[in-house]
């Protein structure tokens, strides 16, 4: 694999024409998942919005109980495991390797966040069991938000398009999983769309992260190599 070089640089995980979009986009994803967390903290029962959209998505029929358990399925180990490995092994291959640690990282610290605040807020559903945000949503939401990213990059995409897609992407993703989670019974509505704001608001934050340290890492490297040829 070729190494970049001053004029052909590595392209950014967060490409830098989103930056000033997604940076508020964050923020406010951030700011409704805390709210939603407060508003439901302790609860162990569906709200007033919660149980309009449950009863109109339970009761799903063939072939619909066949699509809600195979995208619940993608946000289960195995699942979630295959789909990342396959995008990290397509990164490494398009020379994007900042994408593909944004893959592991992002999806990654998205999950883990959705842990550590499940037992911080309460909320429970079907006898005790942590539902608020949902981790399956968060998965699939900052999966779809990083392959968004690396699209957006590799067409080039202006600010506006490319937010527009990116959220696009990563809003239907959410939705599916969300759509799943709640017609198998798993989440209250509010819980996945918890766990889509927490994955708006991490993806873009590690994004940043994964730029900035490879930037740091690429300037020691090429100071290196000055030194040593002078």
């Amino acid at each position: 694999m070729e190494r970049p070089t001053e004029t052909d640089p590595e392209p950014a995980a967060l490409p830098p024409a989103l930056r000033s979009w997604l940076g508020p986009v964050a923020v406010l994803a951030a700011t409704a998942a805390t709210v939603l967390g407060i508003r439901y903290a302790g609860h162990s029962r569906p709200g007033a919005v919660d149980a309009r959209i449950w009863a109109a998505a339970q009761g799903v029929g063939q072939p619909w109980r066949f699509v809600a358990d195979a995208t619940d399925f993608l946000g289960e180990p195995a699942g979630s495991v295959l789909l990342v490995a396959a995008t990290v092994t397509g990164c490494l291959l398009l020379r994007r390797p900042r994408a593909a640690v944004l893959v592991v990282v992002g999806t990654g610290v998205s999950v883990g966040a959705t842990k550590l605040l499940k037992p911080l807020v309460g909320r429970t559903i079907h006898g005790g069991h942590f539902s608020y945000p949902s981790g399956h949503t968060a998965f699939l939401t900052a999966f779809a938000l990083v392959t968004a990213l690396l699209v957006t990059g590799r067409l080039g995409l202006g600010r506006t398009a490319g937010t527009a897609l990116v959220l696009a992407v990563a809003s239907a993703a959410g939705a599916l999983m969300g759509w799943a989670q709640v017609a198998l019974d798993a989440h209250y509505p509010t819980d996945v769309l918890g766990g889509l704001c927490t994955a708006l608001a991490v993806v873009p934050a590690v994004a940043w992260l994964v730029d900035r340290t490879a930037d740091r890492f690429a300037d020691r490297s090429a100071d290196t190599g000055r030194r040593q040829h002078r």
